[in-house]
């Protein structure tokens, strides 16, 4: 028994197969199956029955299981998954932007998508595949086709993104901001910069170019050493903005640094995305959308196009209710900037359901009662919280409930109709199971 070393050997097998599966319950005829290994899974079990099933061949690190023709033994799957998904990549010379950040990674890159793919057959990860597995997964969808690539990275620790760019080769990156996103695993906000700029210094060492909001001066100061394309509302930037929001959907007018000055003269761009926050996310993609030559009309075009799904700052109507459902997750400094946007609602009646912010480790309880005391500041007088963190901090201001099964209880036996209502709490709390009741 020999183990393959040679990843040009297994790029091969790649390009005669129909696709990577790391999922037996997910096969598609001649795929190629990593057999990942986790906490508590051994995939090298189904190595056989992945062939059966339809596959060319599988990869196993275990040589228990390389034991009939097609099966092929390495060091280590994640790794060697990791090295072709790199292998694979390089073949191509085009430009692959990497996305990082503490909030709005996802809704960056759909951004960003709608507006390249108006004018490049663009790749972009799908959903969030943006951690160590996620990632090659996506760099592997790569054909001849494609002109662009946009490549989402999480992490809740540091050194991951070095090792995503390390994968990924990114030759542009932009972070969508630095907050308190994660810090459980970073070790605090200090930790979270450290980890996130890691994306700043792997471009600085490649002469990458990076996209940062002039207007954020905690990114503009970290990205001191980089090549730069910028964009904001305060200054001459390469991108230039003007939140014209009047309601609930954003609404803006961009220009560039040699463009129309005159905003009476600029198009307004009318987007489907709820929450002034966003409006930034919105004139990140025009400006990497002016700097890969986009059209100003096909900026528009793509911008207005893309409706927010998944639970991420989305307007709904109940029939007895307008609901706000931005679920998808949380952390102090989107849940802060959600319930503030929510505030200035042009709303008759308007209730706020929050539920636990997770992965804030020693700093949770501060981070819970921050965020209490802030809604004690502002009009809101219908506020629900939900979850054990929150139950923790003291308060005779508002309703706690310890569970959101309990929560969808309460609102099941006590009726809201006619209001608009902000739902909000980290993916672990599944907020959105509450439309049931309202």
């Amino acid at each position: 028994m020999q183990k393959i070393t040679d990843i040009k050997f297994i790029h091969d097998l790649f390009l005669s197969s129909s696709g990577v599966t790391t999922d037996t319950r997910r096969i598609n005829k001649d795929n190629l199956f990593f057999a990942l290994q986790g906490a508590n899974f051994n995939a090298n079990e189904f190595a056989s029955k992945a062939i059966k099933q339809g596959c060319i061949a599988s990869i196993v690190d275990d040589e228990n299981y390389a034991n009939e023709p097609g099966i092929y033994l390495v060091d280590n799957v994640l790794i060697t998954l990791q090295k072709l998904a790199n292998f694979h990549r390089n073949y191509f010379n085009i430009p692959v932007l990497g996305i990082t950040g503490s909030n709005g990674k996802t809704t960056n890159k759909e951004l960003i998508h709608s507006v390249l793919k108006t004018q490049y057959n663009t790749l972009a990860t799908i959903g969030n595949l943006n951690n160590h597995i996620g990632v090659p997964l996506t760099l592997l969808r790569l054909t001849k086709e494609h002109e662009f690539a946009i490549i989402e990275m999480g992490a809740n620790h540091q050194g991951e993104i070095n090792l995503l760019c390390e994968i990924t080769n990114p030759t542009h990156g932009y972070i969508t901001n630095i907050g308190k996103a994660h810090l459980e695993g970073f070790g605090g906000i200090e930790g979270v910069k450290k980890g996130k700029t890691e994306m700043y210094r792997f471009l600085s060492g490649k002469h990458g170019e990076i996209f940062v909001n002039g207007d954020d001066p905690v990114l503009h100061d970290l990205a001191e050493a980089n090549n730069k394309i910028t964009f904001g509302t305060t200054k001459l930037y390469d991108t230039i903005g003007k939140d014209v929001t009047t309601n609930e959907m954003v609404e803006f007018k961009f220009t560039n640094r040699y463009g129309e000055k005159d905003w009476n003269k600029l198009p307004l761009v009318k987007t489907s995305i709820v929450g002034r926050y966003n409006f930034i996310n919105c004139l990140a993609a025009a400006c990497i959308g002016h700097y890969f030559k986009i059209s100003d009309a096909n900026i528009k075009k793509g911008i207005e196009s893309y409706v927010p799904d998944n639970n991420r700052s989305q307007l709904l109507n109940t029939g007895h209710n307008q609901l706000l459902l931005d679920a998808y997750n949380a952390n102090p400094n989107s849940m802060r900037a959600a319930i503030e946007n929510f505030s200035k609602f042009n709303a008759e009646n308007k209730w706020v359901i929050l539920g636990d912010m997770f992965e804030l480790g020693e700093y949770s309880f501060e981070e819970h009662e921050i965020i209490v005391e802030f809604l004690k500041t502002l009009d809101l007088q219908n506020v629900l919280l939900v979850g054990e963190e929150f139950s923790k901090v003291n308060n005779s201001n508002f309703k706690s409930f310890k569970s959101t099964e309990e929560t969808k209880k309460y609102l099941i036996e006590n009726k809201i109709i006619n209001t608009t209502i902000l739902i909000k709490g980290s993916r672990g709390m599944k907020m959105e199971s509450l439309k049931e009741a309202l």
